[in-house]
């Protein structure tokens, strides 16, 4: 939802950003829940073989920290730093490899930025590589409060509806948008007044989708979908885009294999490099997507391709899981209307180009059966060859996480923590 994917957002910078680089139109995240994204993002790793099936500052972590891209980088010699926030542990961030954690003030644009911008200008001359990790918080809730009469112009993000109170939220999500665009803007004029331009890779993306209803914490393309931007030297071509699909989990292998370095054999994902020098137009035939821990269970897993996306829950549960449903307007208007009432189905099946908002669900129609069949069956065998611990039942959390029951209609309602073994009782938090 900015200016170079086409939305009516106003984001100069990530424009800007766009026309230096290669714009992804067809990038995923391989969880749409943060911590488990934000890990396999980092690690190039499914979030379940990364560990990470739940929130890390609810107990949840990674399996083994030394498979974090800073960890790995910084064994062959990088200075590995972090600006701002991170959400793959809730305990110190040099554990996952950063030689230096930068702690500004506030984790919003506005103060993550500047100290960002200024580490780069101090540390021009320093002839070592670096890895420079800025984390904003933008644009997750809570948004800013929109300016006076904003809301009158701003269209909510589909599937939501258009109603005065939903375009008030969409305007505070824009103006997110906006605080996050101005970080980007000030961070890459220290990278070009640093000199540092022309031999600096930059990958602009996002942990998930947006935070609204039947987005976030959900599997179709408004859940999974995320912006990716690569901007730098050779061998990225300015102002491309790619329509290939492509996995967030591609970008560790990527930042490797341009920086002349082994890949380990954990990575699962597969290198942009064929995509930013134009020898293929294609690198998978499909992505996948998970979900197990939000602030509540909700086990779920998918298959994309460019033409179908295959959605299967796991459990008895058919009623939504509202604790994974950030509080917000939108939010409040569709609960009021009845929408946690509507059943949720156990299996999901969308035609991509003659649905591309995925709201017709195939699943039940038996002239599709087949292509259903060979979609589950290609998830079921990744699931068995990356040791997905869903394949054997119901997933515990570790012990001391802090879960959400189901029914609770608010992250912060009946909470309960899991003990040695695994059973999970009510705690007052």
């Amino acid at each position: 939802h900015v200016q170079p994917y086409g939305y009516g957002v106003r984001t100069p910078n990530t424009q800007q950003l766009a026309e230096r680089g290669v714009l992804f139109r067809q990038a995923f995240a391989a969880s749409s829940t943060c911590s488990p994204s934000r890990a396999a993002l980092l690690t190039g790793q499914s979030p379940h073989r990364a560990g990470m099936i739940g929130l890390a500052h609810r107990g949840f972590g990674l399996a083994d920290p030394s498979h974090h891209i800073a960890s790995v980088l910084q064994s062959h010699g990088y200075r590995t730093v972090l600006a701002g926030s991170q959400h793959s542990t809730s305990g110190d961030p040099s554990t996952l490899g950063y030689s230096d954690v930068i702690s500004p003030e506030s984790d919003r644009a506005h103060a993550v930025a500047p100290v960002a911008a200024s580490w780069l200008q101090e540390n021009a001359r320093d002839s070592r590589p670096f890895f420079l990790d800025i984390g904003f918080f933008e644009a997750h809730r809570p948004y800013p409060e929109p300016t006076n009469g904003a809301a009158r112009y701003v269209l909510p993000p589909a599937p939501i509806p258009d109603t005065g109170a939903t375009r008030k939220d969409a305007a505070g999500f824009h103006a997110s948008l906006a605080g996050f665009d101005r970080g980007v803007g000030l961070v890459m004029q220290a990278l070009e007044n640093s000199g540092l331009s022309e031999s600096t890779l930059v990958i602009c993306t996002t942990d998930h989708g947006p935070a609204f209803p039947g987005m976030k914490c959900t599997l179709t393309d408004h859940g999974t979908g995320v912006m990716l931007i690569l901007a730098g030297p050779d061998p990225v071509r300015p102002g491309s885009v790619s329509d290939a699909l492509v996995s967030q989990i591609d970008i560790a292998p990527t930042l490797l294999e341009l920086a002349g370095l082994p890949i380990p054999n954990w990575i699962e994902g597969k290198s942009l490099t064929p995509l930013l020098t134009q020898e293929s137009d294609s690198i998978r035939e499909a992505v996948f997507g998970e979900v197990t821990y939000h602030a509540a269970y909700e086990p779920q897993r998918s298959i994309r391709t460019s033409r179908w996306t295959f959605i299967e829950r796991y459990g008895d549960r058919r009623l939504r899981v509202l604790p994974n449903v950030d509080d917000g307007p939108s939010r409040d208007l569709l609960v009021d209307h009845g929408w946690n009432s509507i059943e949720v189905l156990p299996l999901q099946l969308y035609d991509n180009v003659l649905d591309p908002n995925q709201v017709r669900n195939l699943a039940a129609d038996e002239a599709h059966r087949q292509i259903m069949d060979e979609l589950r069956a290609k998830l079921h065998a990744r699931m068995v060859e990356t040791d997905d611990p869903l394949v054997y039942g119901d997933v515990r959390p570790p012990e001391g996480a802090l879960v959400t029951h189901p029914d609770a209609t608010s992250p912060e309602e009946l909470i309960m923590t899991a003990n040695s073994d695994g059973v999970l009782q009510f705690v007052e938090v």
